[in-house]
């Protein structure tokens, strides 16, 4: 059918190949670019819509065999990059500066697991190279700078003729913000609404973020002023909500879920956290502490995805502790494997919605 080896044989023989979650042609994507033939070697890059994507391999796969249907074909090199595109803007939203995609992880009550569930997907998706910021706004119980093993940094706040701008804290990979940076470990922060919502919007337009991909923004549980203030103030790529299977905690999220839907926050979907408890003395082995299957069973009623399940491991709990986050300090381990899926779930339906 192809005659002739060149670039636009390539770019042919390419066309029906499709990005499995947009179900688009990779051509008409622009995600097939400098395509160069040398005899019989072919090269060419592919432009993923997110480091985190999924499914590489399988394109990149996908790729090679229909090439190599053309004649002549000797080598096939594939460069891989990625361009993380920008979340749909609002006109009554105004966005942060150099931040593409912003997402909240939510949970209708405390004690789930939200914050070790935001860290985590944060340093996850930053170990496949995107550019990844943690916004703390548990501003009552702010704990990821422990989390990420930042309890003791220092943060500069630099004054400029619009105002004074704070240089976030870095660590894994992830920059971060915190009013853990700006207390005493022991005080505690008796605010009232109005100045929570605005100390939330210091933390979005007066840091300096610098170019990010995704923003996570670790929020109180519940359903009060720092949902509203952030859901209010930018445009969002979507909220996941953090539950445990426990009937308690699903009543719960179920409530938190329902506000974001009500102000019209794409749900990305539920992350079942400590779905069951691992021995460390017999990894073979599992209990259902807090019950099973409720997070699935909350997801199909309301009509979301279930992004994944975590078990609930002892070296998780020490990561967090230590501020070496699972993905981090025991990668191979069940949490991390799940935390890590979680997160290329979340950036793919991101992009997604994006581009759709």
């Amino acid at each position: 059918m192809y005659q002739v080896l060149d670039s636009q044989s390539v770019l042919e023989v390419l066309r029906p190949v499709e990005d499995p979650e947009l179900r688009k042609s990779l051509v008409e994507l622009n995600m097939i670019r400098n395509v160069k033939i040398d005899g019989g070697k072919v090269s060419f890059t592919l432009v993923l819509t997110t480091p985190a994507c999924p499914l590489r391999e399988f394109i990149v796969e996908d790729c090679k065999k229909a090439v190599n249907k053309l004649p002549g074909v000797t080598d096939i090199s594939v460069e891989v990059t990625a361009e993380t595109p920008q979340q749909k803007s609002l006109p009554d939203r105004t966005g942060v500066d150099g931040v593409k995609n912003i997402i909240a992880v939510s949970s209708g009550k405390g004690g789930v697991g939200k914050s070790t569930v935001a860290v985590n997907v944060a340093v996850a998706l930053a170990q496949t190279g995107a550019k990844v910021g943690l916004l703390d706004a548990d501003i009552y119980g702010p704990n990821d700078p422990t989390m990420l093993g930042l309890a003791n940094a220092q943060i500069t706040v630099r004054s400029t003729d619009t105002g004074d701008i704070l240089e976030p804290a870095f660590n894994h990979g992830v920059k971060l913000v915190s009013m853990g940076f700006l207390i005493d470990r022991d005080q505690p922060v008796i605010w009232r609404g109005p100045m929570l919502n605005g100390i939330i919007r210091q933390f979005l337009y007066q840091v300096q973020w610098g170019e990010i991909d995704y923003l996570i923004v670790d929020m109180p549980p519940g359903t009060g002023d720092a949902q509203l203030t952030l859901t209010q103030a930018v445009p969002m790529a979507g909220a996941v909500i953090v539950t445990t299977p426990q009937t308690v905690a699903l009543l719960d999220s179920r409530k938190g879920l329902r506000m974001f839907q009500q102000l019209n926050v794409p749900i990305l979907g539920i992350v079942e956290n400590m779905s069951y408890f691992i021995p460390p003395d017999q990894p073979d082995k599992q209990y259902d502490i807090f019950g099973s299957g409720g997070g699935s069973k909350t997801a199909a009623e309301l009509g979301v995805p279930l992004l994944g399940c975590v078990p609930l491991e002892i070296s998780t709990r020490i990561g967090g502790d230590s501020g070496v986050p699972i993905v981090v300090a025991d990668p191979d381990s069940a949490s991390a494997k799940a935390l890590r899926a979680i997160a290329l779930a979340i950036a793919g339906k991101v992009s997604v919605a994006a581009l759709t």
